[in-house]
């Protein structure tokens, strides 16, 4: 047979292909192939419909076949590098896609894949470039709008990847992607209404799409739509029951209202699912530090049992140099709260008095969350690093890249838990300090930073790390903003004593309520102000209970929470501030010791539970620290009774602060700067 009968062969399997006849089509192409092999148009049809009936790895073989037959046929190199892109290999398509715009300058369809290629490998400025070249001569190409949206958003550019998508949804309103997207981007910008909107109309069209169910409870929480949103973060779990992101944030809803221990259930429903799901087995340890139905030895069963799980998940592959007891020590803090937070604000005394003649410092900070804090925390560091977008396995390797010798972990369970990264032992020394208030669970964090009445002897038993303990306070205090105390306690005004709580409702357990109500029966002309609450679920909650026990309404005066300038000033409409159980406050009681006002507590058994005791034993208040639930009753009794005591106290306590190792910055910094110079003593003599 003649070239003729391949073209015609070719021309009926056009035919039959743009009717929908694939079948008909392949046979065509495959005879015209077989009488003319050489004949590279054949090759590339016959691929195309391939191609068409999925076929994937024969459909590239003929484009290969007409692209090595015919050098310039541009097609050939397209189709080429549009499956190296759908198989993954980017780095081909991109070399293959470059290779058809040269043989054909007009080549939108060819810019368009590059765009999306470029975009893939991560080069995102390429692929915008490339994207708005084929724009411009199909400015109704969804792929290139809705794939140049993305590269502009991660060159941070929302405002232009909120146009393109607004251009692609004018074009197909229908398109849920382009509606998800453009729902992200503006989430992003802070528009939360106008992102709001958008998953409103996908949420009610797609309600099993936990990703937009997610989205929309993020959105709806942005507006205090607190219900709404809640039933939306619930939907996205009831789509997909182990969302970690959803059950986080659900988790952390529930928690304000005084419900964080309804989260318990999803969690344990999450782990049936996928029981090796860490991000959510240690979201589930936080919420259990605020239980009290469960036992501090059960709890640290639970948290040694993560870390086993976490060190088999995440296995080291680090070696390092033999250490050097006496040099300058490269120090790395890991956080999601170098931001206004009690972390951020427990840190910036020790960033600025870190002796940089022994110690570099370095912070990773994982989370996106910016404020004038951040600047001031940044500011204090020697290296800054941002990692929020990073893996475990790649903030790993970026920590040991940076040759960090002392790794302190500021968030344990809490806030953005890394602690996979710390599985992965990237620097040869790490610790946990500060923002978890206990063991990590890993046997490969080697110390926790404390103190001694926070973790007295004993405490060993409930941890997997070596306690390191800081002579005085784990903490050094330094108030948010400057503020004076009131001149009296408000019993020389009012004529009855009032006692007050500034604790989030997170930690008004059970246990917690039923203290106040004892204290309460106990002095019948007491009042009770609670601040942080307002009319919402927790505050509800605390009322009935409350009542329940026997606690007039008329007594109880609640208040939402309040500017920080407005939440100093309500120091001073409060006698005794009461602490909670089994978590105890940590930066409440210092603002409150500042304020004038004086903070009764009862410690328990867990290192959460200690805060407030710790904190007082460093100011020599040991005589608000209750011995157990009689004595805290009888305490506050006969305290309260001490008018002559609350008054000196209100006039004393700041200079009594100031006095403290609490606020005493410099010595703070050199005993945390021995506890690491002892730390890598102890590495460097174990010859590793």
């Amino acid at each position: 047979m003649s070239a003729s009968d391949a073209a015609s062969l070719i021309a009926e399997g056009r035919r039959a292909e743009s009717a929908g006849r694939l079948d008909e089509a392949h046979a065509r192409y495959a005879e015209a192939v077989r009488i003319a092999p050489r004949d590279a148009q054949a090759h590339l049809n016959l691929g195309v419909v391939l191609e068409a009936k999925g076929q994937r790895d024969a459909a590239h073989d003929a484009y290969e076949r007409a692209a090595a037959l015919d050098p310039a046929e541009p097609f050939a190199a397209y189709n080429l590098g549009k499956l190296d892109y759908l198989d993954g290999a980017h780095a081909a398509a991109e070399r293959r896609l470059r290779e058809a715009l040269r043989l054909r300058r007009e080549f939108p369809e060819a810019q368009v894949m590059l765009g999306c290629t470029l975009l893939a490998l991560g080069k995102l400025q390429e692929a915008a470039d490339a994207l708005e070249a084929a724009l411009h001569d199909r400015g109704d190409d969804q792929a290139a709008l809705f794939h140049l949206a993305a590269a502009l958003r991660g060159l941070g550019r929302l405002a232009d990847a909120a146009k393109a998508l607004g251009r692609l949804l004018a074009l197909d309103s229908s398109d849920v992607s382009a509606r998800a997207s453009l729902a992200d981007v503006l989430l992003a910008l802070g528009d939360n209404a106008g992102a709001e909107r958008e998953l409103a109309v996908l949420a009610a069209k797609q309600p099993e799409w936990a990703e937009v169910q997610y989205n929309h409870g993020r959105a709806l929480l942005a507006l205090d739509r607190e219900a709404e949103a809640e039933a939306a973060l619930r939907l996205a779990l009831q789509a997909s029951p182990a969302f970690a992101l959803a059950l986080r944030i659900l988790g952390s809803l529930l928690q304000r209202q005084g419900r964080g221990m309804e989260a318990l259930p999803l969690c344990r429903a999450a782990l049936e699912r996928e029981p090796d799901n860490l991000e959510i087995a240690s979201f589930e340890l936080f919420l259990l530090n605020f239980s009290d139905q469960i036992s501090a030895a059960e709890l640290f069963e639970r948290h040694r049992e993560f870390g086993r799980r976490a060190e088999k998940a995440f296995s080291p592959s680090f070696s390092f140099a033999r250490g050097q007891p006496g040099r300058r020590l490269r120090v790395g803090y890991v956080s999601s709260d170098f931001n206004r937070h009690p972390v951020g604000l427990f840190m910036l005394p020790l960033l600025e008095r870190h002796d940089r003649a022994g110690f570099e410092v370095h912070c990773y900070a994982t989370s996106t969350r910016v404020d004038e804090f951040t600047e001031r925390i940044r500011s204090q560091a020697d290296a800054w690093h941002d990692a929020a977008a990073l893996s475990e396995a790649a903030l790993a390797a970026a920590v040991h890249a940076d040759r960090i010798d002392i790794l302190v972990d500021l968030a344990g369970h809490s806030g953005v838990a890394r602690l996979g990264c710390f599985a992965l032992a990237p620097a040869p020394v790490q610790a946990a300090w500060l923002g978890y208030l206990g063991t990590t669970g890993l046997a490969r964090v080697g110390y926790r930073i404390t103190d001694p009445v926070s973790d007295p002897p004993g405490a060993e038993q409930l941890h997997t790390e070596v306690l390191l303990r800081l002579p005085a306070s784990q903490w050094c205090y330094r108030p948010f903003l400057h503020a004076d105390p009131a001149a009296a306690p408000p019993c020389a005004r009012n004529g009855y004593l009032t006692f007050g709580s500034f604790t989030q409702a997170a930690k008004l357990s059970p246990s917690t309520r039923a203290l106040w109500a004892a204290v309460l029966r106990r002095l019948p002309d007491a009042r009770l102000a609670v601040h942080g609450l307002g009319a919402d679920v927790a505050a509800d909650a605390l009322l009935r209970d409350l009542a329940a026990a026997g606690v007039a309404r008329g007594r109880i005066t609640l208040k939402p929470f309040a500017p920080l300038r407005d939440y100093y000033a309500s120091f001073g409409e409060v006698d005794i501030a009461l602490d909670s159980t089994p978590y105890s406050g940590g930066t409440t009681t210092c603002d409150s010791l500042w304020m004038g006002t004086p903070v009764l507590t009862l410690p328990g058994e867990r290192s959460v539970s200690r805060s407030a005791a710790s904190i007082l034993t460093a100011m020599g208040l040991e005589e608000w620290i209750a011995t157990g639930s009689a004595d805290y009753v009888e305490r506050a009794a006969r305290l309260a009774a001490d008018r002559p005591l609350l008054e000196r106290l209100r006039r004393t306590l700041r200079a009594r602060m100031q006095a403290s190792p609490l606020m005493d910055e410099a010595r703070f910094a050199h005993d945390i700067e021995e506890l690491y110079r002892r730390m890598w003593r102890d590495y460097c003599a174990r010859g590793v």
